[in-house]
Formats: structure tokens, C-alpha cells, sequence
């Protein structure tokens, strides 16, 4: 029976010569993560359930901070304390504090994602790990306290829609512009509980950061999961990660039967896709750049688990460098997603230009994605966002409203002041 991707991976996992979907499987889980907000309540769980020992603290299991770091409030330190204290109880080894950043971006970095494996997150964003040919999804705060009491969580297997992604992105296009085409095409809920996979002659072209973009944002669909199948710019980035790291875990990169049935196929043609933006208040209201251009902007926010990574810092500072700085009356937040991105951009004199420029470069962080950090919105202000949601409230005020754009269209704005189409500077 052939499998796409998705259904191979749960099959592995459970044990299983095939599955088809809308099978039931219990299956083993190789990467379990829970963060700064989600964490107290799997760690309280546990306790409530009388669970003393967690399954794996050795590999398997990994805690990290990064939405409210340094702690911003009481709550958040006694957060911080009651994990610290689970750690140290349970001699997790894999225990991200402070220093670390987004946690999307930090497990791979680190190689605790691996191909061919299950990966949960008690974050809705954990299918960016399907930029790995990893089955990483979401999941809830209780479900992990399963997860990390027994390591392994039930699924439902889910049907696969494939977007077969081709042509040449032109210049000042990115892959973040090519996510809001396919989330502007099938809506915010048009892949509820299946797997989106990703490929193509485009897919194939773009660097594991590119991926990592769409992968993010399968979520924004309602997907369950995000998958690209690994190649051999899969294998480097695993291999330098473990090495860097000192990891060293097996796996088997797994790939889907060519003659496996999808629910549904779209072909993506980029060859002529314009710079996008998903406008106020949702992402699936996507819209070309010169459509919406010359609304005045308050703020731009460059960074998060989407669009953080040294190749979008890179190019944001270019576009900022190549018109001479930033318009007066707009503040620019940049947040590295991860301190080997940070230090990094460091080295290539990214973080300097900023400042020069005088854009506000915080620590790495979740940040203005999450509106409760920094970078907060106020009434009737208006943003420009590299991150993944612009529902009302996520930067701040109700009555804000957010653009979301890659990192090239967020500089831009930057330097206009107003929204505009980078090709129009």
C-alpha cells in the first residue's frame, strides 16, 4: 500500500506496516517540547496525576524559555522557578534557560529535531520541525504531561494536501510570499487536521530557513502538520547541528511512495507572485503590496520563529542600508530568533547597521509575535510583522491592526514609512 509522507512517519512511529488515514495510532514520540508558558501546566498535571518520573530526561524531553524573557511579571518568575525546580528534580538534560531563544528555532539548531521521527510541542507552531521531513505538530499542555509520562500520544492519521510549488521567485520575493499565495487560496481553516506537504523545483531551491517559513505557518491553515521531504540540505543541517552540539541520536529519513494518493493536489506557479501582505485581521486576507501601498505605519517588527533567522536579518538590513535608514516617525523592532542567530548577525556586522539606524535589537525572544513583551501596539496604531498571526490583539490593542510580510517588504516599510511593494522604493 503506498503512504505519502505523513502516513510513513506515523506508521514507524506506531509500529505499523501502513496506515491509511483516519486510522487511530498510538505512537512514539522522539522530541517533546514545552516552553516558559505551557510548561507549568503539563509539570502541575503530572503531580496532580501522582507521576514522579518522566519517561526520558536524558534526549527525548526538552524545556526552554522564550515568551516572556527576562521575566516580565511575578507570574512569569514563579513560572520560571517552579520549571527550574521540575529539572532539577527529574535531571532533564536537554534545559534551555533564558539565554537560549525561540524554541522553533533552538531544537533544530541544537539537533534535537530529527527526520523520519514524531515531534510534539505544546505550541501551535511546532510543525515547523516538518521542515525536516519530521511529523511535528502541536499539541496541549495535558497531552504533553502524557507524553512525558508515558512517551508516546494517540493521532488520528491525517489526509495530506500537496502543494507542488514551481517556477523562479523573482527578486525581493521569499518564501514568506509564497505561504501567504497558498494560505490566501485555502483559508485559514482549509487544511483543518490534515497534512500540508511541501514540494517542487521552488521548495527544493530554498534553504532549510525558507522551509523552515512555510513549515511554520502550516498551523495558519489549520493544518497538523508541515512536511517537506528531507534532501541532502536536510542531512547537512542535522549533521552540523549534532556535530556543533555534540548530539549524536540515529534516524531514518523517510520519503513518501511516489505513487501516494493526496486528498488533494495545487499547483503553486511563482514565476510572476508579487510581494504579499496578509492584512488586518486575518491571514488569509492576503493581498499584493501595491494593492494596500501608502497606508502610514507606526511600528515594524523583524523577527520570530518565522522570519528571525540570520538569511531574514540579512536581507531586511540590506534593503534598510541601500536607502540610508529608516523613516523618522517609525520604530523598528528586531529580534534574532535564537542567540547562534544573534551572534551570528554579530559577526556579519547586522546588529551594528541596526542600531546604527536606530531599529531597537532586543534579546532573542518570541518578542512583539506574542504582544506581551515588547513592541507592544497601541489604539489605532498600525504594524508591519515578519511573524505568523495578525488576529486583533496579537501585538497589543484591539484596535491596532497588523500587516504580516516577509523580512525584505518589512524593511521596506520600514524605510518608506508607509506600506509599499519593495520594488517600489
Amino acid at each position: 500500500m503506498a503512504m505519502t509522507l505523513a502516513e510513513k512517519i506515523l506508521a514507524k512511529a506506531s509500529g505499523n506496516k501502513t496506515v491509511a488515514p483516519g486510522d487511530i495510532v498510538m505512537a512514539k514520540i522522539e522530541t517533546a517540547m514545552a516552553h516558559d508558558i505551557t510548561g507549568p501546566l503539563t509539570v502541575n498535571t503530572l503531580k496532580n496525576e501522582g507521576i514522579e518520573k518522566v519517561w526520558d530526561n536524558e534526549e527525548k524531553i526538552t524545556i526552554l524559555f522564550d515568551h516572556q524573557i527576562p521575566a516580565d511579571s511575578i507570574t512569569a518568575a514563579e513560572n520560571h522557578a517552579l520549571l527550574r525546580k521540575f529539572v532539577k528534580e527529574q535531571g532533564i538534560k536537554n534545559f534551555y534557560d533564558i539565554r537560549e531563544g525561540v524554541c522553533h528555532q533552538v531544537l533544530p539548531e541544537k539537533g534535537h529535531v530529527l527526520p523520519g521521527t514524531v515531534a510534539v510541542g505544546a505550541d501551535s507552531h511546532t510543525c515547523t520541525y516538518g521542515a525536516f521531513g519530521t511529523f511535528a505538530t502541536g499539541i496541549g499542555s495535558t497531552d504533553m504531561a502524557a507524553v512525558f509520562a508515558t512517551g508516546e500520544l494517540w493521532f488520528k492519521v491525517p489526509e495530506t494536501l500537496y502543494f507542488n510549488v514551481s517556477g523562479k521567485l523573482n527578486d525581493f520575493v521569499t518564501s514568506k510570499d509564497v505561504i501567504l499565495k497558498i494560505i490566501g487560496e485555502v483559508g485559514f481553516d482549509g487544511a483543518t487536521y490534515k497534512a500540508a506537504q511541501y514540494g517542487g523545483e521552488t521548495v527544493e531551491e530554498m534553504s532549510i530557513s525558507s522551509r523552515m517559513t512555510m513549515s511554520n505557518m502550516a498551523i495558519e491553515m489549520g493544518a497538523k502538520a508541515g512536511l517537506i521531504e528531507p534532501d541532502v540540505k536536510t542531512t547537512y543541517f542535522i549533521k552540523r547541528a549534532m556535530q556543533k552540539h555534540g548530539t549524536t541520536r540515529p534516524y531514518t529519513a523517510l520519503k513518501g511512495d511516489e505513487d501516494a494518493k493526496f486528498e488533494e493536489t495545487y499547483e503553486i506557479e511563482v514565476n510572476d507572485l508579487e510581494p504579499l501582505f496578509a492584512c488586518p485581521h486575518a491571514v488569509d486576507n492576503v493581498k499584493t503590496a501595491r494593492e494596500v501601498a501608502g497606508r502610514p505605519i507606526d511600528q515594524v517588527f523583524i523577527g520570530s520563529c518565522t522570519n528571525g533567522r540570520v538569511e531574514d536579518l540579512r536581507a531586511a538590513i540590506n534593503i534598510i542600508d541601500q536607502h540610508g535608514g529608516i523613516a523618522d516617525d517609525v520604530r523598528v523592532v528586531v529580534t534574532p530568533a535564537s542567540r547562534e542567530v544573534m551572534l551570528e548577525a554579530i559577526n556579519e556586522g547586522i546588529i551594528q547597521k541596526f542600531y546604527e539606524y536606530g531599529c531597537v535589537v532586543t534579546n532573542p525572544s518570541c518578542s512583539a509575535c506574542m504582544g506581551a513583551l515588547y513592541g507592544i501596539l497601541g489604539p489605532n496604531e498600525v504594524g508591519v510583522a515578519t511573524s505568523n498571526r495578525n488576529f486583533r490583539g496579537r501585538e497589543g490593542s484591539l484596535e491596532s491592526e497588523v500587516y504580516l510580510a516577509s523580512p525584505i517588504t518589512a524593511a521596506a516599510c520600514a524605510v518608506k514609512g508607509e506600506l509599499i511593494d519593495p520594488r517600489d522604493l
